[in-house]
């Protein structure tokens, strides 16, 4: 897999929670860090995924954002 995104994190596949349209994968990338994405449902099970599975998560970002409370 060769992609532009600098931002590519491995990590396993923990949970996956299917709603009728999206699914949100969350993805234990170590030390106790865990990456969330919300994707297609379409998009799961064309890939495949299933708890267990090692994925990447890549962010690809036009902007960050920073914010304190007051």
């Amino acid at each position: 897999m060769k992609l532009s995104a600098r931002n590519q994190i491995k990590g396993r596949i923990v949970r996956i929670d299917k709603g009728q349209v999206n699914c949100t994968v969350a993805l234990d990338i170590g030390g106790g860090n865990i990456v969330t994405a919300t994707i297609s449902r379409s998009s799961v099970e064309e890939l495949a995924l299933h708890p267990g599975m090692d994925a990447y998560a890549i962010i690809k970002a036009t902007s960050v954002m920073i914010g304190v409370d007051e």
